[in-house]
């Protein structure tokens, strides 16, 4: 029996070579991601390009998705200053002149830069503002229009270019920068399969990266897939990145406007007390299953294996949690686009989510579609799913142009695979983000033959044998009347 939760890997420097990207894929690699705050644009086509000739020849859909850098906030010094705790510091933006600092603010203090002009006026007296991953913290006790003294909390030497979070804050900064866009054109152009979008902070951000898709594209998509299956999707998904504590206040509202989330535990445990991020963590996935919407858990899996051929026990547990959880998802970041062991960490990965599926913790799942999303056609696929769990079938086959179908059936996690056969090409890429589902492109034909095609791909790809029993969920051919049954391999 495959795995059932899927498996997103980053591509770096260490697995970009397509022998390197094979072997991925063999041990279980169901998601590549280029992360577009490293690398350049060479680069990144040839992973694409390989990806692409890597999924026909092995016959796996496997998604491509590109990660926006985002708005980062970083500090700006010449030198290192050291900061001790109770000292008092000055802080400004870099689109201010220090000969014009005014009150002599700054004669006394040491200072320090944020890269980002006009983010003063954002920052509020009380704010803490964290430093290279929280590790170094000053609180804001007083401001003027130029400049922010604070108090040190957490003492340290300040360097250039470190990260800056600020928690409390509510940033004006626009979440797609230049270079986003840039970007964004580039992945359009070569037909990602996925946008994630980091540090979202509300729903209006989704919608104003969705309308630049679309401007980018020159064309409005049919309806969206999300709610339907009758005209497919052609357009990239959205994967929602929370790791903003003003996601967390907007969470719903982000599920409901995005097309996938993702737990995107670095910075999330760096804006919220880190000891609550588990349990947000449940919290987001549970949230994100019940809007049938894809979701990772993300950061720092098996992070030792950058350096190390083993993980730790630790590190085990995570993952194992992750997939208790029921996530869709579960991502590797350092551990396979820069470290030592790419290929061997997604073995492992995929190791730990087999025997953690087949154990009876992994069985306990009590989701309920939201409300808004009940229809009778949602109801149809629930009663089949009932249907399926009261069968002795090893799969459940169904044909899903969109993939809405396929993502219903997935939400009731069962225990039968999920074999999807669809004549969309996206739809097919898209599906390898869908928990348990194992998707095969088809041609357009009937019902019936178009099935009996999937059935014996199945049989071939050695997932079904004679004697098997499949349910099998669809509608006949004048699309007007739905079906449910079971047939036995023969």
């Amino acid at each position: 029996m495959e795995k059932k939760t899927k498996i997103v890997a980053t591509i770096g420097p260490s697995s970009e070579k397509k022998e390197t990207l094979r072997e991925m894929i063999k041990n279980g690699m169901n998601v590549a991601r280029l992360n577009f705050s490293h690398g350049d644009y060479s680069s990144h086509k040839a992973v694409i390009e390989n990806i692409r000739d890597l999924s026909k020849e092995l016959g796996e859909s496997i998604g491509i998705m590109a990660d926006l850098q985002g708005p980062r906030i970083r500090t700006s010094v010449e030198n290192e200053i050291e900061i001790k705790k109770g000292e008092k510091v000055i802080i400004s933006d870099i689109s201010k002149n220090p000969e014009s600092q005014s009150a002599g603010w700054r004669t006394n203090f040491k200072s320090f830069y944020l890269d980002c002009p006009g983010i003063i006026q954002d920052i509020e007296i009380g704010n803490t503002i964290l430093i290279e991953d929280g590790l170094l913290s000053v609180k804001v006790i007083e401001k003027n229009s130029e400049f922010l003294k604070a108090e040190v909390i957490d003492a340290g030497i300040i360097k250039d270019e470190k990260g800056v979070n600020i928690p409390d804050a509510k940033l004006k900064i626009p979440p797609i920068t230049e270079k986003d866009e840039k970007d964004l054109e580039f992945s359009l152009k070569n037909e990602v399969d996925f946008v994630a979008m980091s540090f979202v902070s509300n729903a209006k951000d989704i919608e104003d990266l969705r309308n630049k898709i679309k401007k980018i594209l020159g064309h409005e998509p049919a309806r969206n897939a999300s709610h339907s299956d009758a005209g497919g999707n052609n357009l990239p998904q959205i994967v929602a990145k929370i790791e903003r504590k003003e996601a967390i206040e907007n969470l719903d509202e982000i599920i409901e406007a995005t097309d996938a989330v993702m737990v995107a535990r670095g910075d999330l445990g760096i804006e919220i007390n880190e000891t609550k991020v588990a349990i947000l963590q449940k919290e987001i996935i549970a949230k994100s299953i019940n809007s049938l919407k894809p979701v990772i858990v993300a950061t720092e899996m098996l992070s030792s294996m950058i350096q190390n051929p083993r993980p730790t026990r630790a590190e085990v547990s995570d993952v194992t949690n992750a997939v208790i959880d029921h996530t869709d998802a579960v991502m590797l970041s350092g551990e396979s686009a820069n470290g030592k062991y790419p290929a061997e960490t997604v073995k492992t990965m995929a190791e730990i989510i087999a025997n953690t599926e087949e154990s009876p913790y992994d069985d306990i799942c009590n989701f309920n579609i939201r409300q808004e999303l009940s229809n009778e056609y949602v109801n149809f696929i629930k009663n089949s799913c009932s249907l399926l769990a009261n069968s002795n079938a090893k799969a459940v086959a169904i044909l899903s142009r969109g993939g809405f179908t396929a993502r219903v059936i997935s939400h009731f996690r069962p225990i039968q695979m999920i074999l999807v056969g669809t004549n969309n090409e996206k739809t097919y890429y898209q599906s390898s983000l869908v928990w348990g589902i194992k998707a095969s492109l088809l041609k357009n034909g009937k019902i019936d033959e178009v099935i009996e095609y999937l059935l014996k791909k199945a049989q071939n790809d050695k997932l079904l044998e004679t004697g098997d029993k499949v349910v099998i969920i669809g509608k006949n051919d004048d699309r007007k009347h739905r079906f449910v049954n079971i047939r036995e391999i023969q």
